[in-house]
């Protein structure tokens, strides 16, 4: 594959974790909030599932990153910590 198809891969990858990252913050503030033990309850599901989902995605996005360097990119670095990975 060329390395602009590899960069656009790890782009939308970074994208999608982002997104996790922003529903996972929403769903955290709602968590216990509610009287409702079964909504509380489907909220904390919600949480855990993407917090899954956030790690399923950096474990392809490490896959597909160039194994040639032994560090990880600074690019890969900055958008894991905006995601807060």
């Amino acid at each position: 594959m060329s390395d602009e198809y590899d960069h656009g891969r790890r782009d939308g990858l970074r994208l999608a974790l982002a997104i996790l990252a922003a529903e996972e913050a929403k769903w955290e503030a709602l968590l216990g909030e509610s009287r409702s033990g079964r909504t509380n309850a489907t909220r904390a599901v919600r949480h855990k599932a993407l917090q899954v989902a956030q790690s399923r995605i950096r474990t392809v996005l490490n896959r597909h990153t160039p194994k040639d360097d032994g560090a990880i990119g600074d690019e890969l670095a900055a958008a894991l910590l905006e995601a807060g990975l």
